[in-house]
């Protein structure tokens, strides 16, 4: 009996734990994350948690359209930020215009390029974050349309009105794995 009860504190002692959460929830690539966020003004743990429900944190991960690394970049898309990027004097290390797309299997190139456009879009939205995090799945182009047409207000509270599946989907589980870095890593990683 005696056993059984230690046993069941030293559970919910691991259970309640921070390292036990941070052990749940890993965060790979830290430090590129922490740089490329302090570069764009973006808060880490939300690239975090954009590149956990993009690719759970492998670096090879390509999807059926195309996308391909940690942020799932299409690679048109990385070209054209790219592209931004050379316009402002700016450059990724090992992303050079026109480069190869087996390039953004390299983390900090894909990680740079992904923060950069989160950034993009969050100034696009004006600030929300929501919508941005909707664009950077379905396209800016496709989000403003259903704002300007208040089929959806842009609103975390009110994603069940995203018409498309895979963004209101994206969503919530973005802005969820958001909420728990904030809990399990709170400050830590902050710009």
């Amino acid at each position: 009996m005696l056993a059984s009860i230690v046993l069941l504190v030293a559970v919910v002692a691991l259970v309640t734990s921070n390292t036990f959460w941070r052990w749940m929830y890993p965060i790979q690539y830290q430090i590129v994350i922490q740089n490329a966020a302090t570069t764009n003004g973006v808060d880490p743990l939300l690239v975090a948690a954009v590149i956990r429900v993009e690719s759970k944190f492998d670096t090879h991960d390509v999807s059926q359209a195309g996308a391909i690394g940690l942020m799932q970049l299409m690679p048109g898309t990385a070209q054209w930020i790219a592209l931004r990027l050379a316009e402002s004097g700016a450059f990724v290390a090992g992303f050079p215009q026109g480069a190869h797309n087996s390039q953004l299997t390299v983390p900090t190139v894909n990680i740079q390029l992904g923060t950069w456009y989160v950034r993009y879009l969050i100034e696009k939205f004006d600030g929300n974050r929501v919508a941005a995090i909707a664009a950077y799945n379905a396209g800016p182009k496709r989000v403003q349309q259903w704002l300007q047409s208040d089929t959806w207000n842009g609103q975390l509270n009110s994603i069940d009105r995203i018409p498309v599946g895979e963004t209101r989907h994206f969503v919530d589980r973005v802005f969820y794995n958001y909420d728990l870095y904030q809990r399990i890593y709170g400050n830590s990683l902050k710009t």
